[in-house]
């Protein structure tokens, strides 16, 4: 082969006006050049770290296979879903907590939680279905771990399934219920769930108006508190609250993980391996999985949740069709719409999210739902047709307007008033929750009828949809609906 043929010398490049030019570049480029090794390097060392630290936390966990021998199971689809099981561990809780949280007498071994969290295939979204424990519930045959006693299929609360047969038969129930297939079990009990509270430097929640339970002790006055593990134990457990029971306290599980998630998505734990690490610990230092729930999982839901916001969860509690479903031998149970659930469960099987995205953060929920609330409008500025305007916006959200608006005695309001008779304040509440801004007024004696006074601030009618626990409606939030703003 003949030799190539020698390139002519390239011509030599003109003279730089500035000799120092090329040797600044070079720097830079070398400059450059190690600032991305190292911070390539650091990135690296952060994920074997996490590895590491991770990976040694798997000896924490209690591993049980509740899943052996499992039969004619659901068909698997996109995404996973976890059964999430609180269970009642006050025999690891000290003489002190147990006292000052009013956790005192003999753990039940029952399941106060049942939840599926469902997170999707792109890891973008966490769906969460309550379960109540008062659900009527069948079980499949099975034996009482109890008394060693073969049990024919029958009616139970969905908490009972638990009590006789543990997880196995939980997981059974579940699935039968609700023909989605569960790919991992995580029982959490008090313990781990306040010392995770408590490393995270506590949740904060906000209330409308007062709680106070004298069974858990329970005692916030409305507005924002953060709650250490303790309390937030006691927020959780509440359920002799108002009248809805067992679906009130499922509403504020739900609240609570919302705002648990806007903290460990916000605190920058997820960014920190060795904080990751601490907050992982206490979490699973006392819980019980399945033997798949291990390292590697917990990595890949770290990494996923970065990406997290309120948003990026979703809440519903699953529908109710019969609210006092009457069961010889089991009592008065909750029987689930089963067209309603259904849907519910396919969507989940799906992937979908629950709550429309066009929807999400548009709506404030209220405790009051607008059709309730009776409203006259008054113009207090001296814009014409200002009352008129506010008048159809408040009918267009769904109260109950007289349709009249009327001009107000004073026409130099700066900022929109609520004048309400303090007997119905939590009305009141719902009304100002749809005009930003306004002001909140009690008038004694003023009857039933909110009276809005428009002031220069008047910005719109935002819309507002009433929280109604007692109905367990299909209906879903978003995290950034219910946590505090």
């Amino acid at each position: 082969m003949s030799a190539l043929p020698t390139p002519p010398p390239s011509p030599a490049p003109p003279r730089s006006r500035r000799p120092w030019l090329p040797s600044l570049r070079r720097g830079r480029q070398r400059w450059t050049t190690r600032a991305a090794t190292a911070v390539s390097v650091a990135v690296l060392a952060a994920g074997g770290a996490g590895h590491a630290v991770v990976t040694g936390l798997d000896s924490d966990i209690d591993r049980i296979d509740p899943f052996k021998d499992m039969k004619n199971r659901p068909a698997r689809g996109d995404g996973t879903n976890v059964l999430l099981v609180g269970t009642d561990g006050r025999d690891r809780i000290s003489a002190e907590e147990k006292e000052k949280y009013k956790l005192g007498g003999e753990p039940c071994h029952c399941t106060d939680t049942v939840m599926i969290v469902h997170l999707s295939e792109d890891r973008r979204r966490a769906s969460v279905v309550s379960l109540p424990r008062d659900s009527y519930a069948e079980t499949p045959a099975h034996t009482d771990r109890n008394t060693g006693e073969r049990h024919r299929a029958h009616p139970v609360k969905l908490n009972a399934a638990y009590a006789e047969g543990g997880p196995r038969l939980t997981v059974r129930t579940v699935e039968n219920m609700t023909h989605v297939k569960i790919d991992h079990y995580l029982e959490v009990d008090f313990t781990s769930f306040m010392k995770t509270v408590d490393v995270l430097g506590g949740v904060r929640i906000c209330t409308a108006r007062p709680l106070k339970d004298p069974v858990t002790g329970l005692d916030l006055v409305a507005g924002s508190h953060e709650l250490n593990g303790g309390q937030a134990l006691q927020y959780v457990r509440s359920r002799h609250l108002d009248g809805a029971a067992d679906l009130g306290r499922v509403q504020r599980q739900q609240r609570f993980m919302a705002a648990l998630i806007a903290r460990a998505t916000s605190s920058g734990v997820l960014l920190n391996p060795v904080r990751f690490r601490d907050v992982t610990r206490a979490a699973l230092g006392s819980v019980r999985a399945d033997k798949g729930f291990g390292a590697d999982e917990l990595i890949g839901l770290g990494r996923a949740m970065r990406s997290f916001s309120p948003s990026s969860s979703e809440f519903t509690t699953v529908p109710i069709g019969d609210m006092a479903y009457a069961v010889k031998g089991v009592g008065s149970t909750l029987k689930w719409d089963e067209d309603k659930a259904g849907r519910l469960f396919r969507t989940l099987r799906d992937d979908k999210p629950l709550a429309p995205h066009r929807v999400r953060a548009e709506v404030l929920r209220v405790e009051v739902a607008p059709q309730q609330i009776q409203v006259q409008v008054e113009n207090g500025t001296m814009t014409a047709g200002l009352g008129r305007q506010v008048d159809r916006g408040l009918a267009a959200a769904g109260f109950r307007t007289t349709r009249v608006p009327v001009n107000g005695q004073d026409r130099s309001l700066r900022r929109t008033v609520v004048r309400y008779d303090p007997r119905w304040d939590r009305s009141a509440e719902s009304l100002a929750g749809a005009l930003p801004g306004s002001e909140l007024r009690a008038v004694p004696g003023q009857g039933p009828v909110m009276r809005v006074v428009v002031g220069a601030d008047y910005k719109g009618v935002r819309k507002v949809r009433a929280d109604d626990p007692t109905r367990g409606e299909f209906s879903t939030v978003t995290g950034d609906q219910v946590v505090c703003p």
